[in-house]
């Protein structure tokens, strides 16, 4: 697949994001749309059961979920996301995700200046 970072461009064409990634058994597919000194945007694909563990990032992070159902978990507060909803997650607070069934999600994080 073409993107930003690789040899070719998705600039200036209509596509569905859930399309421009898929799921693998047992794991967590992730996919870099942009990345640029101001930010990155990601998406990412769990299968269910799947998830990232606890971590700090030095920006704040949107998460869209795409398709399926997750938990977003903010300093040990967990947060079920269902399609079509968000949260942001703070700077510097700990966060982790997991699917609850398989997962399409949006990432896109913003660096400070």
């Amino acid at each position: 697949m073409d993107d930003i970072t690789g040899d070719k461009n998705l600039t200036r064409r209509v596509m569905k994001l859930k399309d421009l990634i898929g799921y693998e058994p047992g794991s967590v597919v992730s996919r870099t749309i942009v990345d640029k000194k101001a930010g990155t945007i990601t998406l990412f694909a769990f299968d269910e059961g799947e998830g990232l563990s606890e971590h700090t990032a030095p920006f704040d992070a949107l998460v869209y979920l795409l398709e399926g159902e997750g938990e977003v978990f903010l300093s040990g507060e967990p947060f079920l996301l269902e399609e079509g909803e968000m949260i942001i997650m703070p700077s510097r607070e700990p966060h982790a995700l997991r699917a609850k069934k398989k997962m399409k999600m949006l990432l896109v994080m913003i660096k400070e200046v």
